[in-house]
């Protein structure tokens, strides 16, 4: 059974915040004394507690000088030894430009957007998009929800990638593509094996991209070809054909479906 509120005064959640309290003095019993003076302190005048602030030093030679109770915040910042390969604030070259965007653009929230990076007019994005370096795109595309993008990319007009598209490096795409859902483009042939020049795949004018579909390095899709959903693309598809299946088989594509897309 389903039970709404009829009122802002409703009894049973006042029975639920007491039986917190309940909880909460009985956990507080159990502690030893070291533990409650570590714990915030309440005050029966103000509803929120009040935490004891730490002392702040300066030099680390003083630290130890502190009791364990009162542990203070170091000024200093962070150190982290070389080898753990951890660097915050990389910086750009001084040759680098902030990214350029044309006109009536509507970029979601959690994006981002690197230096050296063009866009032309009516850019949209889904949320939590990330468009590395050097990176090209076009007027009317669209950037789904979550997708990456990975820089020195080449995007052209009229593009709709959708959401949870991973685009490597090198990649190229083409006018009046439409990429679905999930697709998973590749620019390694030997990934972490050999030394291989990093190819991203090659999206020709008009082809058709459907969802959860994985693209080997260096391939290329034709002009106004489809690559049904869930297929796993290891070959070049020719011009207007289709590649279906794991691995993708090649076959023509239906006279019916030589038609450009609809974006």
């Amino acid at each position: 059974m389903v039970r709404f509120s009829s009122s802002l005064e409703d009894k049973q959640p006042q029975k639920r915040n007491n039986e917190v309290r309940n909880d909460f003095d009985l956990e507080y019993s159990r502690l030893t004394q070291s533990e409650i003076r570590q714990r915030p302190v309440y005050t029966q005048e103000t509803p929120n507690y009040i935490e004891r602030q730490p002392q702040v030093i300066e030099r680390y030679e003083d630290y130890d000088n502190i009791s364990l109770d009162e542990k203070p915040q170091i000024a200093e910042p962070l150190q982290f030894n070389p080898k753990d390969n951890i660097q915050f604030g990389v910086e750009y070259s001084p040759t680098s430009r902030p990214p350029v965007i044309g006109n009536n653009y509507t970029i979601r929230s959690n994006s981002i957007i690197y230096n050296d990076v063009v866009i032309g007019d009516n850019f949209r994005t889904g949320h939590n998009v990330v468009i590395r370096e050097n990176t090209n795109i076009g007027d009317d595309v669209l950037i789904g929800t979550n997708t990456v993008i990975e820089g020195n990319v080449v995007i052209g007009n009229d593009v709709s990638i959708q959401s949870n598209v991973y685009i490597p490096t090198n990649s190229v795409i083409e006018d009046n593509v439409f990429i679905g859902p999930c697709a998973c483009f590749t620019n390694d042939k030997y990934p972490v094996r050999i030394n291989y020049e990093l190819i991203g795949p090659r999206i020709r004018r008009g082809a058709s991209i459907g969802g959860n579909t994985t693209f080997l390095s260096n391939v290329e899709i034709g002009e106004g070809s489809i690559v049904a959903a869930g297929a796993i693309v290891i070959h070049s598809v020719p011009p207007f054909y289709l590649a279906i299946g794991t691995p993708a088989r090649i076959k023509p594509l239906p006279d019916h479906l030589k038609v450009p897309n609809k974006l």
